[in-house]
């Protein structure tokens, strides 16, 4: 049998475990509950789970509107890009490779590599977007068209950018497959 030492207001009381305190309310008022019962567990759980469920999807359009306005960034940085390579060599025209326009030996730049934009744009991937560097035509090269698509859609993005030589960034609800001037303008 285990023997128990309480002290309450300065009374000290001796007993063995198991045996009942001839005053109910000097233990009452000592037991000390440690923990959680699993109820209060349980609603904590599910108040988690129903800010998350009201959280999630605002996370997630915040992610889309995030990759939507690093595409149209790209896209600005890669025309600025090409009418700057277009003037550097004017022989060539505009570059036909998104590689043309990066490069990775800068000393010194040529019409290969220009350095005029990153490796991780030039590789065609950046954030949740594929750009690809298509109609390029001529002697020299006078114009291209840059397209950019949702790795994933409706998850990385829900809209398509392309530009071409006017540098005017357009937008569709549907995927682009050429870029022209009867895709409307981004406002």
């Amino acid at each position: 049998m285990c023997h128990l030492r309480r002290t309450f207001l300065g009374k000290t009381e001796f007993r063995t475990s198991g045996q009942l305190s001839p005053n109910r309310a000097v233990d009452s008022r000592m037991h000390d509950p440690k923990g959680f019962s699993l109820t209060e567990l349980l609603i904590v759980v599910a108040i988690v789970l129903v800010i998350a469920a009201i959280a999630i999807p605002s996370l997630l359009r915040a992610r889309i509107a995030a990759n939507e306005a690093s595409a149209v960034g790209s896209l600005r940085a890669l025309n600025a890009a090409q009418i700057n390579y277009q003037s550097t060599y004017p022989t060539v025209g505009y570059a036909t490779a998104l590689s043309g326009l990066a490069g990775t030996n800068c000393t010194p730049p040529g019409a290969t590599g220009a350095c005029l934009i990153d490796t991780l744009l030039a590789g065609g991937r950046k954030s949740g977007y594929s750009f690809s560097l298509t109609g390029t035509s001529g002697t020299p090269n006078a114009t291209y068209q840059f397209i950019a698509l949702p790795l994933t859609p409706n998850q990385t993005g829900v809209r398509y950018f392309c530009s071409f030589a006017d540098a005017v960034i357009r937008v569709s609800a549907t995927a682009i497959s050429t870029c022209d001037g009867s895709v409307s303008a981004l406002r």
